[in-house]
């Protein structure tokens, strides 16, 4: 998708979270053609080669997009969606990815990326997804959108089944299902008519259930097993 921008048209600003060095020069040198070539107007204003750093930059940057990479050091991209989404970030998430598995691919788009480039396919296919994604569409290409099918089928018909084995009340479907969604305690409190104490009771056993410990595990846990009702 060519779109021509004017040279007055404000340029779209993207955070780059990679690792590899030459990954990123090469993402930059792509994104400069594009620039050149009058394809998209978008203008680099960090780079991190972890989650940890990359949250700071967008922090401090408030990128309008950010292109993420799924295997980072310490934590993953799916870790660094949660937190984006837990800190309120109001841009866009476009994966640049190596993984094919169908759970990573899920896992990503239910935890707020607005679209999935496989790597290899980063030449052809990025100035459509970043186009796509600009104009608030979800992006998959025919190949990726099948691993997510896939993995949504099998999880539709899996998840009453691991909701009974967890032994999850009600209330802490609720509770699960707003954490996921990125709410504190206090908006949970709000949206169930309940106090931030009874939120945190409920988060307590969930997390025992669950077995794990942080809200994040939570989130990453609940996604996995297809936990969560739509």
């Amino acid at each position: 998708m060519n779109r021509e921008l004017g040279e007055s048209a404000a340029p779209i600003s993207l955070l780059l979270i990679d690792d590899e060095p030459l990954f990123r020069q090469g993402l930059r040198t792509l994104l400069g053609f594009y620039n050149r070539d009058q394809t998209l107007n978008l203008q680099i204003v960090g780079e991190a080669a972890s989650v940890e750093q990359g949250l700071v930059l967008a922090r401090e940057q408030h990128p309008q997009m950010i292109l993420l990479d799924l295997e980072l050091p310490t934590l993953s991209g799916i870790d660094a969606l949660l937190q984006l989404r837990e800190r309120g970030y109001g841009g866009m998430v476009l994966v640049l990815s190596a993984h094919r598995d169908d759970e990573w691919i899920f896992m990503a788009m239910q935890g707020g990326a607005r679209g999935y480039v496989f790597k290899e396919c980063i030449a052809t296919q990025l100035p459509t997804a970043i186009a796509t994604v600009l104009a608030g569409k979800i992006y998959l290409a025919p190949e990726v959108a099948t691993c997510f099918f896939r993995r949504f089928q099998f999880l539709a018909g899996q998840s009453l089944p691991s909701v009974k084995s967890l032994n999850l009340t009600d209330r802490e479907q609720e509770v699960l299902h707003w954490l996921v969604q990125g709410e504190s305690n206090t908006a949970i409190a709000h949206r169930l008519y309940v106090t931030v104490a009874t939120v945190k009771a409920h988060l307590t056993s969930i997390f025992e259930k669950l077995g794990v410990s942080s809200r994040t595990q939570a989130i990453v846990k609940a996604l996995r097993l297809g936990l969560i009702k739509s």
